[in-house]
């Protein structure tokens, strides 16, 4: 006999060799229809696993988080399945996996998929879940493996499954007449994978992430665990799409890109102006946290960046020009170096930390093409970025500091909601494990202290420190990781940064890393989309257009604009010989937040009709009221 420990802390003793499925079924009929996949000592498996020891389990159904990467692996199986039963030997299977929000399928085939082919195929898969196929794991010979894939005729399976070592048993999931190469786990059978998908799209995607290598065909799709999770989904993506910052950008004359300039934004004056605002907000902020606001030079020469450990880990993301001197500079990618060359400047003591040291650094980075989108992800950029040298046992302070700075700005800017993630060491990084177990322990005590909750996010530190990643929430519920802390004892040792301690003795100061927006750039572009470009008054760029309805109103229009543009509102009018009804019409696709009216009535009584956007109707005020009603709407937060 075994114990078993399950979720809810309570313990049963069951026969060696019992399956998952069945300790479920003996705990309950309902649990065993649900069940997808188990949980044993913290390891996803199959239903039909057998137990052979005493262990901790738990039964995911498909309500549980961790299923749904199950459920979309298991979609990728069923659209694999559907393609070899449609197009034969025509298409050969390469690799499926589950990815956010669903999951993808790359395919070699000379004829290319079409919209045509998606239905057919979704058409297909349903008909699968229908079959109620069984999904069995068959653990095979890695060579026997190689020479089966290859009598089918499926060459990159063979090809996956050669690169791995000798002697290594091969787990292979048979459903219906179609085996596939998987690690797994996999629901029990089709008809548990359910029918809440649908495939999104068509790319294109080189064998392995090699151009040198074959081009393949790749289907994508999302895969949810009910019916309406699935519509919700695709309800938020059409609402995505109209909200596309790209989109906006245009029509609100914000910005635009050009391939004259991959990857840099054209700033239109409204776009410019938003920028600035933005800008100057942040300044206010940091000015009240006791920043000090520098500047750094844009290219800076190799041997910098060689010292600091940056040309090692993103010199392919480096811009490299060469001076007459023949002397190899690098256009700046990140902002810390320089700021530690500041430091380095004069003796510092430890009454001068902390030393908080702030810049809108303009930063450039190699990205690839196919990574570029919009403003969200660009090649030119300028980030919101800071460095704390301060001493130890200030670590708990500071980044308290920064958390309470942090919460202000996003919820100011209208992000109540966001969560921490914790990037521990990553295999490629600098320092000793010491060093990274101090760093590491610092953080994590400062969250704890703090009672901050964070989820793990292993690996994905930067190369010199530990970091917590800021997630904000947008108004359609999607996750952007913005705001970064990072917590480094290894880059002002190897630049040579020092202050003397109160032993008389020079120490190496810690350097926190930290930045609220990331980027102003893709901010902007969050922004623009979480707020569908209907901005708060305060960072609207155009705050409000006075509008004529006849000529005979343009003096009085003018007398308005400059009350408006007396009180810092930010102001333009519309004296056009166009209807009133198309001029608010246009201005309203600009999102502009206030359209003034102004016509005979108002002239008559120097009155003001208002409409606001997003509302119906106008509302009606004297010229001194509509003025300071908008100026104390329009106050930039403090």
């Amino acid at each position: 006999m075994i114990t078993i420990k399950l979720k809810d802390g309570s313990t049963k003793s069951f026969e060696q060799g019992i399956s998952a499925f069945d300790v479920a079924k003996a705990l309950s009929s309902s649990l065993a229809k649900k069940a997808i996949v188990a949980k044993v000592d913290g390891a996803l498996v199959d239903l039909a696993t057998a137990l052979t020891q005493d262990s901790d389990l738990e039964i995911l159904t498909r309500e549980s988080p961790e299923a749904l990467e199950i459920i979309r692996h298991d979609t990728a199986h069923l659209l694999a399945e559907a393609a070899k039963e449609l197009y034969g030997d025509d298409v050969q299977v390469t690799i499926g996996p589950a990815i956010e929000n669903g999951f993808y399928y790359d395919f070699a085939r000379d004829k290319p998929f079409t919209p045509d082919d998606l239905t057919a195929l979704e058409k297909k898969m349903k008909e699968i879940v229908d079959r109620d196929e069984p999904i069995v794991r068959e653990e095979w010979d890695r060579d026997e493996a190689i020479q089966f894939f290859k009598w089918m005729g499926e060459h990159y399976k063979a090809e996956i499954i050669s690169n791995i070592p000798s002697g290594e048993t091969i787990s292979l999931y048979r459903q219906g007449q179609f085996i596939d190469l998987c690690r797994g786990p996999h629901a029990p059978s089709t008809k548990k994978v359910g029918k809440a998908f649908k495939l999104m799209k068509l790319a294109g995607a080189y064998w392995r992430g090699n151009s040198d290598n074959a081009m393949l065909q790749r289907i994508y799709g999302t895969a949810w665990a009910s019916e309406k999770d699935l519509e919700n989904y695709l309800v938020q993506l059409e609402e995505a799409e109209k909200r596309d910052h790209r989109k906006l950008g245009k029509q609100m004359g914000l910005f635009h890109l050009q391939e004259e300039a991959v990857g840099s934004v054209f700033w239109h004056p409204k776009g410019w102006r938003l920028y600035s605002i933005l800008k100057e907000y942040i300044r206010q902020k940091i000015e009240k946290y006791d920043y000090q606001e520098v500047n750094t030079p844009l290219m800076l020469d190799r041997a910098l960046w060689e010292k600091s450990g940056h040309w090692d880990k993103f010199r392919e993301n480096m811009f490299i020009v060469s001076d007459e001197d023949d002397r190899t500079l690098a256009m700046k990618p990140m902002n810390c170096p320089c700021h530690v060359e500041i430091f380095k400047q004069g003796t510092k003591s430890y009454r001068d930390l902390p030393l908080r040291m702030a810049e809108f650094g303009h930063c450039h980075r190699n990205e690839p093409s196919g990574a570029l989108h919009g403003i969200m992800r660009v090649r030119s950029f300028v980030q919101d970025d800071a460095h704390i040298f301060c001493r130890e046992d200030q670590i708990l302070s500071e980044t308290k500091s920064f958390c309470g700075l942090l919460k202000e700005v996003y919820q100011d800017l209208g992000f109540d909601q966001f969560f921490v993630k914790f990037s521990d060491r990553p295999e490629k990084r600098a320092g000793t494990d010491e060093t990274w177990d101090k760093a590491e322990e610092n953080l994590r005590n400062a969250l704890e202290k703090m009672d901050i909750p964070y989820a793990p996010n292993p690996g994905e530190g930067a190369f010199y420190g530990p970091k917590l990643e800021f997630v904000l929430k947008d108004a359609l519920g999607r996750d952007w990781q913005c705001g970064t802390l990072q917590l480094d004892f290894i880059l002002p040792e190897r630049l040579g940064a020092t202050y003397v301690g109160e032993d008389g003795n020079h120490h190496h100061p810690v350097m926190i890393h930290r930045a609220i927006l990331g980027t102003f750039e893709r901010f902007i572009g969050i922004l623009i989309e979480s707020y569908a470009g209907k901005f708060p008054l305060w960072l609207a760029p155009l705050q409000v257009v006075v509008a004529s309805i006849t000529d005979e109103a343009n003096a009085y229009v003018e007398d308005v604009v400059a009350s408006l543009k007396k009180e810092g509102l930010r102001v333009e009018h519309d004296l056009r010989n166009e209807k009133i009804s198309y001029k608010i019409r246009e201005h309203s696709l600009q999102k502009v937040p206030y359209i003034f009216v102004i016509g005979k009535n108002e002239i008559e009584n120097r009155t003001i009709a208002i409409r606001k956007l997003g509302t119906q109707g106008q509302e009606v005020m004297t010229l001194d009221d509509a003025v300071k009603h908008v100026k104390n709407l329009g106050k930039m937060p403090r």
